[in-house]
């Protein structure tokens, strides 16, 4: 692990970049997949399938049958783990939902505000090394509440064609309306552009790897919006003294083992428990069942001393991580003053890996530093906000002579004559 003590600021920018790729250096793979899929459909998509995940599928929707045999293959004991993560976040989201926001703006003004499902979601699960099912509640259990109609799943097969027993669960208990055996690129392709088998969406959600990334980024120049550019999974946690060492290691390497590409990083006003902490990580790291994959990402680790906590903040908040876990005897200074942060642990018993699976929060979130601007997945990213208005007599009375002024100061006549014909006719009428 990289250990730096107390690190200039003018080199926290190089010192916090994260190990990802470019998106030059992969986006003309991403283009060139998107232009056969547009052009070629389901044929496209058929032989990227087979040509990365090296399964030929002469039909990628899942069946009935499928879905019936993945319920009986999943043990009683993970569904009750999957119902209890359901009704958790089932809570958080619902909690959520608001109501109509309505004001009189002037006498005779209405206006109100009121939300609406997206009608098409598209959801990304990513299978691999690790098929997150616990995406599938993530996201399609916000898309039910939201009262999404339709809801696409897509996950790439493994080498017999199947999807995981436990996505296919997942995705049957959340009233998923269509799953479809595909990944990567041209799984974002198909959504984006629609096939014969595979309906064009709205908004597409969901995590993957940086080609996954890319290709979601390049699907909004295509009218299609997503949940946000997340890329890989990435942690960083504040310590001291007060924190248990062995808790913090753990929760480095469960980032860790999510890819080789993941991050994960402690600041500490500690030198002992940075010390403590890379001992503890060797420890656990030897009997990983995913060693190997933790290994690489552990390289691109860091264990930052800075002198105190002021300086800590503010190189988190440099950073923006995605996760951010706060174990410190001040836990409420980091709470309070944290800007840039995707979803915040506090204290020695809140792993992150509560938030990934069942404590209700969503675990989709903005990465690579898009905690700067963007928020984490919630209910209404998947709604639009509508607004609405009804003006009376009174009303067009009361705000007509702003409305005339300023659009003739604008120079647009015809806006200027929209209030005047009306203020006339309300005059002539008395």
């Amino acid at each position: 692990m990289n250990k730096i003590y107390n690190p200039k600021q003018e080199n926290w920018a190089s010192l916090l970049e994260r190990p990802t790729k470019t998106v030059d250096d992969i986006e003309a793979t991403v283009k060139e997949i998107f232009a056969a899929v547009q052009s070629k459909g389901d044929e496209a998509v058929q032989q990227y399938t087979s040509q990365f995940d090296g399964i030929a599928l002469e039909n990628n929707l899942v069946s009935n049958a499928e879905i019936e045999l993945a319920i009986a293959a999943v043990s009683e004991e993970l569904k009750e783990a999957i119902q209890l993560a359901k009704s958790n976040i089932e809570k958080f989201h619902a909690a959520q939902n608001t109501t109509r926001v309505s004001v009189e703006t002037a006498e005779g003004v209405e206006c109100w505000q009121e939300k609406r499902p997206i009608q098409k979601i598209g959801l990304y699960i990513p299978g691999g090394t690790a098929p997150l099912f616990s995406t599938v509640l993530m996201l399609a259990i916000p898309a039910a509440i939201a009262g999404c109609k339709e809801v696409v799943l897509c996950s790439p097969p493994d080498k017999n064609g199947n999807l995981n027993p436990a996505i296919l669960y997942a995705a049957n208990l959340c009233g998923v309306t269509k799953i479809i055996k595909v990944g990567g690129i041209q799984a974002i392709a198909a959504m984006t552009f629609g096939t014969a088998t595979i309906p064009k969406v709205y908004k597409i959600f969901g995590p993957g790897n940086q080609y996954v990334t890319v290709a979601k980024q390049l699907a909004t120049q295509f009218g299609v919006a997503i949940d946000m550019p997340a890329g890989p999974s990435e942690l960083l946690v504040v310590a001291d003294d007060s924190a248990v060492p062995a808790f913090v290691a753990s929760d480095l390497l469960s980032q860790a083992e999510h890819g080789t590409d993941s991050q994960v990083i402690l600041v500490s006003t500690s030198k002992k428990m940075i010390d403590t902490v890379e001992q503890e990580v060797q420890s656990q790291l030897a009997v990983l069942p995913r060693k190997e994959i933790a290994e690489k990402a552990i390289a691109n680790s860091k264990l930052i001393f800075v002198e105190n906590a002021a300086i800590a903040l503010d190189l988190i908040n440099e950073y923006g991580p995605e996760h951010f876990i706060v174990c410190t005897e001040n836990d409420n200074f980091y709470v309070d003053n944290i800007e840039n942060a995707g979803s915040v642990f506090i204290g020695n018993y809140t792993p992150e890996s509560a938030g990934d699976y069942a404590s209700g929060t969503n675990h989709t979130l903005p990465t690579n530093g898009y905690a700067k601007n963007y928020s984490g997945v919630n209910l209404d990213s998947f709604m639009k906000s509508m607004t609405f208005q009804k003006i009376s007599e009174t009303g067009i009375q009361n705000i007509g002579k702003a409305i005339e002024i300023m659009a003739e100061k604008e120079g647009l006549q015809a806006h200027k004559n929209a209030v005047t014909l009306r203020l006339k006719a309300i005059e002539n009428g008395k």
